[in-house]
This record gives C-alpha cells, structure tokens and sequence, in this order.
C-alpha cells in the first residue's frame, strides 16, 4: 500500500511509530505535539487526537492531560508500522487468535469513530480492559443495520468473551442482540437501549441534560430556545433529548412551539452554508438560542450566525451536547453538556468484565448506569440582548 493511500490518521501513528523505532524517540520522551502534528501533516486537530487515541489504545503512548503525550516502554514487534503488518498478511486480530487469546478479547460494535465523544469512549473502554488484562478489537456498523448484524456473527464466530454494542436506533430490533439475550451471552448496550428490551445499559442522562441547558438559557433571559438534531434516525437519545426540552418548558409554564424543534434535516458543505434551510432560521433569528445533539452541528451553526452577520454570543447563544471546540479551529470554546464519556467506557468495560466473571444473570436482572451530566459555561452563551 502506498503512503499516500493511508488514511491520515494512520499517517500519522507510522510516523511516531517510526522515530520509536529508529529511537529518535525512547521511553519516557515526550511526542511532537498536536499543534505540531496538524501543521506537519496539514491536517485537523480531530485527526490528530484520532491518531494519538490509536496510539494510546496500543499502549505505545500515554497521554499525561497538560502535559502531552509519552512513549512508553514497547516490544518492537508491538510498533509494527500498518504497511509492514499488511505485507505480513496478519492483522493484529489474527495475531490474537493465534496467541491463543480469544478468551481474553472482547468485541466492540461501533456506529463510527469520527467525533471526540466516540474517541474519549473507546479510550474508557480500553483503559478499562487493560486493567483486567482484556484486548479488543473493533467493528464499525456505519450506522448501518445490516452492518451492525454482521459485526456481531463475526465476533460470534471469532469467539469473543463478550460484546460492548453502541447500537443502531430503528424501528426493527437487531435479532442478534436478541438472540445474545435469550442464550445468556454477556453483552452490553452503550448510549442507547432498545426499548422493551431489558439488558444491561450505560449512558449519560440525556433528559437531565437538555433541561440543565434548558435552565441555564432561560436564566440568561432567553424564551425562544430552539432544538436541533441533523440525526439521520430518530434514535431513542434524540427522544429522550427532546423530551427534556418539552419537560422543561412545562416546568416554566412556556407554550411548546414546534418550530423550535428542529429535525430531519443533513448538514452540508461550509461553502453552501447560505443555502442550508438552517441559515435563513439563523440569519431571520427565530430563536435566540440553541441547543444542539452533537458538537458538529453547533459548530455549524456557528458559522451560519458568522455569515449572516451574527456575533455569538452577543447576538445568539449556543448550547452543544458534547466539547465542539475541537471540530473547527478558530471557532470559539463552546458551552456544553459534559457526558463523561470516559468514564461510560470505563464503567462499561468494567460491568461486562464482572458478568464474563459472574456467569449470565437471571433474567430479569440487569443493571442501568445513567450518569448525570454536567454543563459546562464557556464563551458561546450570553444574556439576552
């Protein structure tokens, strides 16, 4: 495979693995740093974290927060750069499997790794089963039921110890999870659950944390709030997200407006921002503030407010589930609903791990962990002018 075919993230892990290897770098010295990164490579700081996320999860580098990141003490076989790997014709699974640790590999069923929340999951997750001396391997179902189907015969088939499943949301049940409930294979749902069907569930409190945004816009003496979510699916976060609006609404004794809930649309392009029916609510100010479901999306909605003339705050405020700060360089540090999502990974790991332990529950018997989230104020929200 030739260099400039390689995904940039993983650009970027054969580069540090690189100056391991050559011991330009040895254990304990300090890494370039993001900033480095992203101007050596041109790329963003999303990508970036990306890679040194990998990195991490390897156990080649540990990351110190305010410090950096270091490199740790390694094999050489474990720095194995990806282009050496795939002419070898292994992959780290295969080596696993050959290694005879099957019974200490768990699955791990995700929708994508594109955002900081997916990123700071996995990195709990690992952390996690490093510590009781599990490894994983990851399946991406792209948002994709079939997808998502697939990815569970493999690991199946494989002969995982047990699953981590960020499911996907519709209206028709995955049987495999299903059939991994009714067989007692341990397994368990993070961020979203399927309703009416009992299983363990770790997730952030989603309703608690709309109302806590919610709140503190009102304080600001803000009454037209608006909701925003560019989810393809009308998943059972996006609900319970909603639900939490209208709750807080009716706790203020405020009328429900519909045109404040703002759904069913794609995001585009930056450069056809003017176009996006989002952009002429923005510029017309129907709303004074926003509460968006993802970073992403505020950040958009960000630039919508630049390019119709808007100053945030002074003009419009906006809430984000999740730090945005990261998506777009230059955008401002954003006031958002904090999920701890390391530590849903972390819990999540921890709780699978002591049901392979324990044996399957009696049905019936599962466990529910919704963590309450926590705003945090930062400089895109302001008083009502």
């Amino acid at each position: 495979m030739k260099k400039d075919r390689l995904p940039l993230y993983q650009q970027i892990q054969d580069y540090i693995k690189a100056l391991i290897h050559s011991s330009e770098l040895k254990q304990g010295d300090r890494i370039p740093t993001e900033k480095e990164l992203m101007e050596l490579f041109n790329v963003s700081k999303i990508t970036v974290v990306n890679a040194l996320a990998g990195l991490v999860n390897e156990g080649a580098v540990s990351r110190v927060p305010g410090r950096g990141s270091f490199v740790n003490d390694m094999s050489m076989s474990a720095l194995e750069p990806v282009e050496q790997t795939e002419r070898s014709g292994e992959t780290s699974l295969h080596r696993q499997l050959q290694e005879g640790n099957g019974r200490k590999l768990i699955g791990i069923v995700m929708p994508s790794i594109e955002d900081l929340f997916s990123i700071r999951l996995i990195e709990g997750i690992q952390q996690g089963l490093r510590e009781k001396g599990y490894r994983s391997v990851i399946q991406l179902s792209e948002g994709n039921l079939e997808q998502e189907k697939q990815a569970i015969k493999l690991f199946m088939e494989i002969g995982v110890a047990g699953l981590l499943i960020f499911p996907i949301d519709e209206e028709q049940y995955n049987e495999e999870i299903l059939n991994m409930k009714f067989s007692g294979f341990p397994f368990m749902l993070i961020d979203r659950f399927l309703p009416g069907v009992e299983t363990d569930y770790i997730a952030s409190d989603g309703r608690v944390g709309t109302q806590l945004a919610f709140d503190y816009l009102w304080e600001l003496g803000h009454r037209e709030i608006a909701i925003c979510s560019d989810s393809p699916l009308q998943t059972v976060t996006v609900q319970e997200r909603i639900d939490g609006y209208m709750n807080a609404l009716k706790n203020k004794g405020a009328m429900i407006n519909p045109a404040h809930i703002i759904t069913d649309f794609k995001l585009g392009p930056l450069d056809a921002i003017q176009v996006h029916p989002l952009f002429r609510y923005v510029k017309n100010r129907m709303a004074t503030a926003y509460i968006t479901l993802n970073g992403k999306l505020g950040a958009h909605i960000y630039q919508m407010a630049e390019q119709a003339g808007l100053k945030v705050p002074r003009d419009l405020s906006i809430i984000t589930f999740d730090d945005s700060t990261a998506i777009m360089e230059g955008v401002t540090a954003f006031t958002h609903v904090k999920q701890f999502e390391h530590e849903i990974g972390y819990k999540a790991s921890s709780l699978l791990i002591s049901r392979i332990h324990g044996g399957p529950e009696p049905q019936g018997n599962y466990t529910k962990i919704l963590l309450r989230p926590e705003l945090i104020v930062r400089q895109s929200t302001g008083p009502l002018k």
